[in-house]
């Protein structure tokens, strides 16, 4: 005998129960079958629905009440020949009048009890299976439809189901052993009360029907068919990288889903476990796919850890005071009232000093319980040996499942580790002793990053997916996607870093999709964005609440960079060129770099000073493995450098500067590198890395421009006044070439102190013969007093800034 379920999903059309009776038809060709069904997709819900509205006293349940019943009577038009159809259609509408006269009741009284709820809810089974048996009969296989309401026997208690096995046992081997039938057809969930009355066996309750039966008989397998190919890592809904499992040990399924894993109702295990009958969790629309088995040994199963799951429908409740502490039986008139309200507790975790216990409860059942622990204890909290119990909302459990676990040192340790990573709060954890289950409950918001999280650490090949979000999508951020496009494969080939860019912005529109944007036509689907919003756009990032998120500025916008406090605040990290930030003020400085550190995220800003090049990164090696800073000396203007490499008066200087702006070299307004402030940000940067508390205004700056034109507003202002000033950038080469010197811009930094300035150099001097954009940097300390440790190359242009940025993005990713 095969016993087969089908769920819901299974049913919801027409097609998919002929697809349904295809499976079946296979089964028949190697024994009878016991076919066990669910209602038809949505039946279930929409009759609670209505019987809820009744009670209310709303009749739009008479609505929904006829499109149900058109829905029967169609597929049963769809499925039944025409000449077999009136004893079918007349059951359809006999029993919609019953539900029809139940609901007016309900309407009349007001009221839903608990009993009539049970009857209704029933009737989507009763519905589903008397269509489908009669197709089958039309299709000419010898079949019984079974009512197992009067096989099954139960009692419910507070939505708690408890089976009479001895009772139901008995019936359901009379039964079938009386019978000889190729097919019989089974309403799942349906049963009956020691008195006879109609009951159910829970919500997901047909899988349950299966596994009686199938304990009953004592057949091998059963096979449960759903609309997933059997049980799953993790919930593919949530977690886009999740698999199904080969095979699983019973204890391992009861544990998935009995926290979550909606692919199987948890009492189903019950009527198997002992006689070691075999679940098939099988996929209707794939009925070739292998799926899951469920059996005694999951020794096929070569995880360590099987599956992830979770509970968010859930609240924390926790009572705590001295007056616990040493006191025996506090534990017991604890659990105690609990039981006596009926109140399942799903989690329990208790401080060794006994000074606390923490429980989760179902969120619907934190109130009941919350008012009858602090009535029990009332002398307690008056007398103020212990705090009235606290209700903490908006949580939920996940959990690491898996047979392997107490054979595998070190588990508990990465899974915290990866949650703390992601700035994952842990608010209580809990283990059995078993070890084959380790929980802890967090923020329901985190839930979906949790999942990935963890699923990403301990199922999937050895690599990270970063998430960008990048500001600034122009001259820098262009490239910046080009490069991350070109190296995709690479970087998930050699690196096992994947890099997914969810969210762009420019100044006029920004755009996400959750999916990652295509690179290859990025700039056209900008276009049709929405309008760019700062505070949206951080809302955005803050609410997708991805693992890995990185936040890219690739602007000089003192506004964005005000933003950064807020990014780190809620551990997303950000990789910046805009030199703003760093070079505010000392405090903020000191703030972004606290967050950082607090929070978990990644403050990487490489390209604030050379570009691509590994000025900073040098400079944090030398001071974290202990060496001194003596003195600092530099050429950090790629853009001041281009431009007097190129002067030589055969042109007017602002002629050069144009060509220096044109090329990428300079800011959107090149007064800032030509009046020397960018330098001084940059020294200031150094200064700050060094280990030195300096402000902007501390920075010495020798300007080489006219007062007129730093005072211009606008750069049609400032290239006129350069224009106007041709005969000073003259002079000023001329000294220098009588000189025999070249021409740089010099930033330093020794005994404290920081300058910047127009400088000649000799022909000997390291500065000398710098070509194009290039920067250089002399570090002087106390391992390289005499030659000083250099660092030299383009320091200037779009693409070597992107690379840069590339560069911090990919060591978060290595991190």
């Amino acid at each position: 005998m095969h016993i087969l379920k089908f769920g819901g999903s299974s049913l919801a059309s027409s097609e998919r129960i002929k697809l349904a009776a295809k499976t079946i038809q296979e089964h028949l060709k190697k024994d009878s079958v016991i076919a066990v069904f669910s209602a038809f997709g949505g039946v279930t819900n929409d009759l609670l629905h209505m019987a809820d509205l009744a009670a209310a006293g709303d009749e739009e349940f008479k609505k929904i009440l006829e499109t149900n019943e058109k829905r029967h009577l169609d597929a049963a038009r769809e499925l039944v020949p025409v000449t077999s159809q009136s004893g079918i259609l007349s059951r359809i509408k006999s029993e919609f009048n019953r539900l029809e006269t139940l609901f007016e009741g309900v309407f009349l009284l007001n009221e839903l009890s608990e009993k009539t709820k049970h009857v209704i809810s029933g009737y989507g089974e009763i519905l589903s299976t008397a269509i489908i048996s009669e197709y089958f009969k039309s299709l000419g296989v010898s079949t019984e439809l079974v009512d197992s309401r009067e096989l099954i026997v139960c009692k419910n208690i507070h939505e708690k189901v408890f089976v009479n096995y001895e009772k139901t046992n008995q019936n359901l081997q009379e039964y079938f052993s009386a019978k000889q039938v190729e097919l019989f057809v089974v309403p799942g969930f349906v049963a009956k009360n020691d008195l006879g009355v109609p009951s159910t066996l829970g919500r997901g309750g047909s899988d349950f029907t299966a596994a009686i039966i199938a304990g009953a008989l004592q057949t091998e397998k059963v096979w449960i068919y759903t609309d997933v190919n059997g049980m799953f890592t993790a919930n593919p809904n949530l977690v886009p990288h999740a698999y199904s499992l080969k095979n699983i040990s019973y204890e391992e399924a009861m544990e998935l889903s009995h926290f979550g894993a909606k692919v199987l109702y948890p009492p189903t295990l019950q009527p198997v476990l002992d006689k070691n009958i075999e679940i098939h969790i099988k996929n209707t629309f794939d009925p070739d796919e292998e799926g899951t088995l469920i059996s005694k040994s999951s020794e096929k199963n070569f995880r360590w850890v099987t599956g992830i799951t979770h509970i968010d429908s859930i609240k924390l409740l926790n009572i705590e005071g001295s007056g616990m502490v040493g006191i025996s039986g506090f534990s017991k008139r604890f659990f105690e009232v609990l039981f006596q309200q009926n109140i399942n507790v799903v989690l329990i975790t208790q401080a060794s000093s006994e000074h606390s216990i923490c429980i989760a409860v179902k969120d619907l059942e934190a109130e009941a319980a919350k008012e009858a622990i602090d009535e029990a204890f009332e002398n307690e909290i008056k007398a103020k040996k212990i705090k009235p119990v606290q209700i903490e909302d908006e949580v939920a459990i996940i959990a690491l499942v898996g047979d392997r676990m107490k054979s595998h040192h070190g588990l508990s340790g990465k899974m915290f580790s990866a949650l703390g990573n992601n700035n994952i709060n842990i608010r209580a954890i809990a283990q059995g002793s078993s070890e084959r289950n380790i929980s802890a409950v967090i923020s329901k918001a985190d839930v979906t990053k949790a999942l990935n999280t963890l699923h990403e650490q301990f199922f999937e090949v050895p690599s990270k997916e970063l998430n960008l979000f990048i500001t600034g999508v122009g001259n820098v951020g262009s490239r910046l996607m080009g490069q991350i496009k070109k190296q995709e494969a690479y970087l998930l080939d050699k690196l096992r870093l994947k890099i997914r860019v969810l969210g762009i912005s420019n100044s006029r529109k920004m755009l996400f999709d959750e999916n990652g944007i295509d690179l290859d036509n990025w700039e056209s689907v900008l276009n049709e964005g929405e309008k760019a919003d700062k505070l949206e756009f951080f809302n955005r990032v803050n609410t997708l609440n991805y693992r890995n998120s990185i936040f890219v500025d690739n602007t000089a916008s003192p506004e964005i960079s005000g933003w950064y406090k807020n990014y780190l605040a809620n551990s997303i990290s950000v990789v910046t060129c805009n030199k703003i930030a760093c070079a505010d003020a000392l405090e903020n400085y000191q703030n972004l770099q606290n967050l950082s550190r607090e929070y978990g995220a990644s403050f990487l800003y490489e390209t604030n000073v050379g570009a691509g090049l590994p000025i900073i990164d040098t400079l944090q090696n030398l001071v974290n493995s202990g060496d001194r800073i003596i003195k600092i000396q530099a050429v950090l203007s790629g853009s001041l450098n281009f431009v007097f490499n190129n002067y030589d008066t055969t042109q007017p200087f602002y002629k050069v500067v144009e060509q220096a702006m044109k090329e990428g070299y300079t800011e959107p307004d090149p007064k800032i590198d030509l009046s020397g402030v960018d330098v001084a940000r940059k020294i200031l940067i150094l200064a700050r890395e060094s280990g030195l508390e300096l402000e902007l205004d501390d920075i010495e700056r020798e300007d080489f421009l006219s007062q007129e034109s730093l005072n211009s507003q606008n750069n049609e202002e400032f290239f006129r006044i350069l224009e106007a000033d041709e005969n000073v950038f003259q002079e000023i080469y001329e000294n220098a070439n009588n000189n025999h010197a070249e021409l740089k811009y010099v930033a330093q930094l020794e005994d404290g102190k920081a300058k910047v300035g127009l400088q000649e150099v000799g022909a000997t001097h390291p500065f000398a013969n710098l070509s194009g954009s290039d920067n250089i940097v002399l570090f002087f300390t106390d391992r390289y007093p005499e030659q000083p440790l250099i660092v030299k190359g383009a320091g200037a242009g779009a693409e070597v800034t992107a690379s840069g940025i590339f560069a911090d993005i990919i060591r978060i990713g290595k991190k």
